[in-house]
């Protein structure tokens, strides 16, 4: 099947933009001996667990199902955080994963004993306070107040018998001087106790294979652990394996005017791409430009009944007419784990895009998938 023959709305990642990401981490992992692993939370299309597994060390989660999903569909080395566990599920992630790290020193006293038992290697999430993001501090751990990690002020040494390592995740679609910046926090905060430790995660955030990622940077500092403190490294990022691998197509199925030309699509920025509302960002449109850039300006708007279902403003050389496909970008991660069926809206088909060209649709969705999903 032909890109432009694929149902919309759709969801289409390519497998070559993919391995191409992954040949890139692959380099940073050769070249420093540091381990990356896979964030499920951004993208966990398992059709591409085999590639992913053939450069990468395994899968990070954020619970019990990302958990089960990385042990059952990868089954390489299985990492989780949470910010806390649940006693009926914790015995599980025990028996799974290989890593387990503890958000607080109550969550670790309260769970240390059956995770040492079971030969696995636990870790605490520290909070070094240097907050790095400007423009969505939704995203910022180190916010005041953030629940994530535990500050210096409360860190207890006294309780690291059998702990291994140190993590923290301060990052959000940064480049590695923000990480050169975060660890010098986390030496000033934390350094005393790294010579004990026998690894340290780097968490995510890290926009990897962006191209004007500073490769170099990452690297020093993923070697300055390694050497100044005898540490392993790990390293998980999920944007930087999908990062501008995917597209949502999708059609137009109206056109209005208020002040603006509107086109209604038919997705939402509420049901699927709903980070376009909470970061906020712009995704990117093929062959567009920004308002006013070229001849036809459009606000492209969603299909729901919500006012705010507001994708952006575009402008292109063409006028739109109903029936035209838009093109967004770089929709493999997030927006792909993130959609909803608010208002009945059905979820988007999800194709694979082979290396050769050819498109192929592996999932489909439904009325029963709406109609199951609440009792």
């Amino acid at each position: 099947m032909r890109f432009d023959e694929l149902p919309t709305p759709c969801f289409v990642v390519d497998e070559a933009l993919i391995e191409k990401n992954l040949k890139i981490l692959s380099g940073v992992m050769q070249r420093t001996g540091a381990k990356i692993i896979l964030a499920q939370k951004a993208f966990s299309m398992t059709t591409f667990y085999p590639l992913i597994g053939e450069y990468l060390n395994g899968t990070t989660a954020s619970g019990l199902f990302e958990a089960r999903l990385g042990h059952e569909e990868m089954g390489k080395e299985n990492h989780v955080f949470a910010p806390a566990y649940r006693e009926d599920e914790i015995d599980e992630i025990i028996s799974i994963c290989d890593h387990i790290i503890f958000n607080s020193f109550s969550q670790l006293e309260k769970f240390k004993d059956k995770a040492l038992q079971a030969g696995r290697k636990i870790g605490v999430r520290i909070n070094p306070e240097c907050s790095t993001q400007v423009g969505h501090e939704i995203y910022d751990p180190c916010s005041p107040g953030s629940r994530f990690g535990v500050k210096r002020e409360d860190f207890r040494p006294d309780l690291l018998d059998g702990v291994s390592g140190l993590h923290f995740h301060t990052l959000c679609q940064q480049n590695s001087d923000d990480l050169e910046t975060t660890l010098r926090a986390v030496e000033e905060r934390f350094g005393e106790w790294l010579p004990q430790m026998e690894w340290i995660n780097f968490g995510g955030g890290h926009h990897i294979t962006r191209d004007d990622y500073d490769l170099s940077t990452l690297e020093a500092c993923i070697k300055r652990m390694q050497e100044k403190y005898g540490l392993e490294v790990y390293v998980e990022p999920g944007e930087a394996v999908a990062l501008n691998a995917g597209y949502l197509i999708t059609s137009v199925l109206d056109l209005h005017k208020n002040g603006i030309d509107i086109a209604i699509l038919d997705t939402s920025a509420t049901c699927h791409m709903p980070d376009v509302l909470e970061m906020p960002y712009r995704p990117p449109v093929l062959e567009s430009g920004d308002p006013g850039e070229k001849p036809f300006t459009y606000r492209l708007t969603g299909q729901t009944c919500l006012t705010g279902d507001v994708i952006g403003d575009y402008s292109f050389d063409q006028p739109l007419k109903c029936g035209d496909r838009i093109v967004f970008g770089d929709m493999a991660i997030y927006s792909m784990v993130k959609t909803n069926t608010f208002n009945g809206m059905a979820l988007p088909a999800i194709a694979v895009q082979s290396k050769d060209g050819d498109c192929n649709v592996v999932r489909q969705f439904g009325y029963q998938d709406f109609k199951t999903r609440l009792a």
